[in-house]
């Protein structure tokens, strides 16, 4: 059995975070999991040391990216075998984890995916044809099909753990995904249930949602072909 870190990237997440991992400690006693405060302006930290939850806290905000990658090079780095990233904000399942580990396990993947639309079409909506654009761009430039490229529940195992915790440039993003396929990378994906945000606001508006699709649209068709290129 792997032995799984849970991240959970943490930025201004103060009334979502008690509930999140209060969910993990009741109910999947199994799983370490650490919260990684991205530099937080509300109680998010004071919140995570007043339980004792396993806190790593960061003390300015470093984006989702470098949030994860702290994370990810502490799991690498204190001898978790797969690491998971698991959104703050309530809108993970964590039943779904034991599925992924196991698909993991069974196909030895070095990628498995928590994926709305495995088994599921994807609603008409602006968002999903964001996704839609970057599902199509990553099978082009990969021969690869993920159908839900956006989903922020990933589980990695070691090999990339290792990629990610060496390399600078390595984000939790689809580029990165597309580029890791490039390289080898075997991935597969889980069909699970998100839910919406209950509480606190996303980073995501509208037109940051709009400008992050067309940025990984563009990275994944072109720059990622300048980043060098090797096995994992």
């Amino acid at each position: 059995m792997e032995q799984v870190l849970i991240i959970i990237p943490a930025y201004n997440e103060a009334e979502n975070i008690e509930r999140v991992v209060e969910n993990l400690r009741e109910n999947y006693p199994q799983w370490d999991y650490l919260v990684v405060n991205d530099g937080s302006k509300d109680s998010t930290a004071e919140i995570c040391r007043q339980h004792g939850y396993p806190l790593l806290d960061l003390p300015v905000n470093l984006g989702l990216a470098g949030a994860f990658q702290a994370g990810i090079r502490y799991a690498y780095q204190n001898g978790y075998t797969a690491a998971l990233q698991f959104d703050g904000d309530g809108q993970h399942e964590p039943c779904y984890i034991e599925k992924m580990i196991e698909k993991m396990e069974q196909e030895s993947l070095d990628i498995v995916i928590g994926s709305r639309f495995c088994e599921e079409r994807k609603p008409h909506t602006l968002r999903m044809f964001g996704s839609t654009l970057i599902s199509s761009a990553i099978r082009l430039t990969t021969g690869k099909k993920v159908t839900d490229p956006t989903s922020g529940m990933r589980l990695f195992n070691m090999t990339v753990m290792k990629s990610f915790s060496d390399k600078i440039n390595y984000g939790p993003e689809p580029d990165t995904l597309s580029y890791l396929l490039r390289c080898g990378a075997s991935i597969s994906e889980v069909q699970v249930e998100m839910h919406e945000r209950i509480a606190g606001t996303s980073y995501l508006n509208l037109g940051r949602s709009i400008r992050y699709m067309l940025n990984m649209f563009v990275s994944i068709l072109f720059v990622q072909f300048f980043r060098p290129r090797g096995a994992l």
